[in-house]
């Protein structure tokens, strides 16, 4: 069975139109063997044993296009119908009305599309805008869909390892917190320390999908597109006396970003930003000075959009560093990164030193024929994954937590030489520290080696203090856990000892580092105020 309803079968057996079934057709070999092949494999098949002439004529037959006899109906040119017609034959209705204007693909897009939790709520305009904003076209939104699940682990367990202070979210939505809680940054309702792993209960009834991790700060945000706060009541500059005095110890809804679908909040220093479900990207605080494009006070709690040319342009991803911001932004020409901000060190990576006021495209991914799909931000250096696999890092290179073998400051993106043969999926950055892990759910680290955050355990010989490494090495105590890698999270601030967290496919994590406030989730030793190696915590987050 082939042409269009070959590729609805496919479809459908695949997953990508509705649950997989389980027919299968045995194909027996030479030999007699019998081997089971799934149905969308083998669409065409049943043709290769006919003659050519019975070939081309079963296949004028079932095009149908309407032209030899009256009553044939122009399935080729109405496939939204096949689609029905084929969903209803298997029980299982399609979640749009017919459209006689969409292709297959763009059919075939529309339903995965439909099956996204951001997706869902939408109402028949606010589609149509996001279509456009995309590019015009279904698989061009399920493209940035995707791109958004893949780089924030949307809607998929979490671990965050904040400043003195951890958050682990469950893949059904609960939240962990453990550590340091001076602010109520913890969120149980009270200023206690806490050294195991507790469930906020007052979050009961709402699925958490993405968390984020400030000095004193969490926030949350819900798969209903809501975020929620709690800890220093400041969404910038909390370091200082005049910021966040009010504390605040039970999640509270923002309410000034209510009308708008959040998916993802990150926090820098001195400022908070956050990404709707539409791409835009919209900010909190250090509007003094045109910082960030807007003009305010640095206290204000109202959002503002992101001035500059990311109002037009999709983001699917932000990161926020000590005082700076990358975007990475979905065109249909492809991916690309926008950062704006304090340029000091060429954090921003546009071969010079001097701020911008609104994002600037980093141009240099294009000159090393990269397309970027995760970026980070450290707290003064960056990295970016590209879609083969290669990593790329700039900023100040202090530490050698840029990889290159050195501690030398790099101004636009440069490729890490020493992975080259390491096919990256994945990249977190820290206070000059930095770790990538493999296709193969291996992990390496490199920069900083204090407090043990880099997981190699190596102390320099007469002064106790644990190696600097400057090119990527592997982390071996993670590979000893026999378990493959799939998220790294580590402390990105200036001002407290960096603690890591390594979660695995499984759902098990895995913390080292600094734990003098209860941040890794497990007891220490008397006298021991960090730990060398990893060592599992006490929580299932499958």
């Amino acid at each position: 069975m082939g042409g269009i309803c070959g590729m609805v079968l496919y479809l459908i057996h695949s997953g990508e139109l509705g649950t997989p079934q389980p027919w299968r057709m045995d194909a027996t070999t030479s030999t007699g063997a019998s081997s089971s092949l799934p149905l969308h494999l083998i669409i065409d098949d049943a043709l290769a044993l006919v003659s050519p002439l019975q070939q081309s004529f079963q296949r004028s037959q079932r095009h149908c296009f309407g032209d030899s006899a009256p009553g044939e109906f122009p399935l080729a040119a109405n496939p939204s119908i096949v689609l029905h017609a084929t969903c209803s034959f298997f029980r299982k209705p399609a979640n749009f009305p017919p459209d006689f204007q969409l292709s297959m693909s763009e059919l075939a897009a529309l339903d995965m599309c439909q099956k996204r939790a951001i997706f869902k709520p939408m109402t028949q305009q606010e589609r149509e805008m996001f279509k456009q904003r995309c590019g015009g076209s279904w698989k061009l939104v399920l493209r940035f869909i995707m791109a958004g699940e893949a780089c924030c682990r949307r809607e998929k367990s979490q671990a965050i390892a904040g400043p003195g202070h951890s958050i682990a979210v469950t893949t059904s939505g609960a939240v962990y917190t453990f550590g340091s809680n001076s602010s109520g940054q913890l969120g149980h309702g009270s200023l206690e320390e806490e050294w195991r792993p507790r469930i906020i209960r007052s979050l009961q009834g709402i699925r958490i999908i993405q968390a984020a991790a400030g000095a004193g700060r969490t926030m949350l945000v819900s798969d209903a597109g809501r975020v929620y706060a709690f800890g220093k009541d400041s969404f910038g500059e909390v370091e200082y006396a005049a910021q966040g005095s009010r504390v605040v110890t039970t999640p509270q809804m923002v309410e000034s970003l209510k009308d708008i679908y959040i998916v993802q909040a990150a926090i820098g220093n001195f400022f908070t930003a956050v990404l709707s479900r539409e791409g835009c990207v919209y900010t909190f605080s250090w509007g003094n000075d045109m910082k960030l494009g807007h003009q305010t006070e640095p206290n204000d709690v109202q959002p503002h959009l992101l001035a500059g040319p990311l109002e037009n342009i999709p983001v699917v991803q932000i990161a926020a560093g000590y005082c700076y911001l990358l975007a990475l932004a979905c065109q249909p020409s492809g991916m690309s990164v926008y950062s704006v901000g304090c340029g000091l060190g060429g954090k921003l990576g546009h071969g010079s030193r001097t701020d911008e006021k609104y994002p600037r495209l980093i141009e240099q991914f294009q000159a090393l024929n990269i397309q970027p799909v995760v970026v980070a931000a450290g707290a003064w250096h960056a990295a970016v994954v590209g879609k083969d696999g290669r990593v790329c890092t700039w900023g100040w290179g202090r530490y050698g937590c840029l990889g290159h073998g050195n501690e030398e400051c790099e101004s636009v993106p440069k490729v890490v030489e020493s992975l080259v043969n390491v096919r990256a999926v994945h990249v977190a950055t820290g206070d000059y520290t930095t770790f990538v892990v493999s296709d193969k759910g291996d992990v390496y680290s490199f920069g900083c080696g204090e407090s043990s955050s880099l997981g190699h355990n190596t102390i320099t010989e007469g002064n106790n203090r644990h190696t600097n490494v400057l090119s990527p090495e592997l982390v071996t105590s993670l590979k000893r856990t026999k378990e493959r890698v799939a998220q790294i999270s580590l402390t990105n601030s200036i001002y407290w000892n960096a603690h890591t967290f390594a979660l695995t496919d499984s759902g098990k994590l895995y913390a080292f580092g600094a734990g003098d406030k209860g941040q890794l989730g497990t007891e220490l030793v008397a006298q021991q105020s960090e730990r060398g190696t990893p060592e599992r915590v006490d929580i299932n987050l499958s």
